[in-house]
């Protein structure tokens, strides 16, 4: 498990299930003493900020990063993908295009609203689970053992 600390708190990088641009001026009130530039949404839902941006974070961790969106993803966790049309109640300002959904630790589904295409955004998304699918080939095993025995057997067979 590979865990990153931000401030004083210790984060499972497994636990963080997208990483999306932070900004300040969205709420004025708020006035850290940093300059966060990057804000962690984990699978319990709690938030984390940053100082590295999104691109930063994605790269160092491994995540996978919608350039278009400025959004990363873990590439472990199983996203569903649905395409977006606003609603006569829902109209966001912005013109996105797809609806990426998860499971948080509760069994409750999230959703995060991406401006790049749905069909990009699977494509993408294989992409990045082969390529965490790549494992290192493994040493091959020693001669002299097969499956028959191991170190215990063999010392006790004399």
């Amino acid at each position: 498990m590979k865990v990153v600390t931000i401030g004083k708190r210790l984060v499972p990088v497994e636990q963080v299930a997208f990483v999306e641009p932070f900004d300040p001026t969205a709420n004025p009130e708020f006035k850290p003493e940093k300059e966060f530039k990057a804000r962690l949404v984990l699978l319990n839902r709690d938030i984390v900020l940053t100082e590295q941006t999104a691109q930063e974070f994605a790269a160092e961790h491994e995540l996978h990063l919608f350039a278009e969106d400025g959004v990363a993803v873990n590439r472990a966790i199983p996203f569903r993908v649905e395409t977006f049309e606003p609603t006569e109640s829902f109209k966001p300002a912005k013109p996105y295009k797809t609806r990426l959904k998860w499971k948080d630790l509760a069994g409750g589904e999230q959703s995060k609203l991406l401006l790049t295409a749905p069909d990009t955004v699977i494509t993408e998304l294989l992409e990045a689970k082969t390529e965490l699918v790549r494992a290192p080939k493994r040493p091959s095993k020693k001669p002299g053992r097969g499956r028959s025995g191991s170190r215990r057997m063999e010392a006790f067979r004399g």
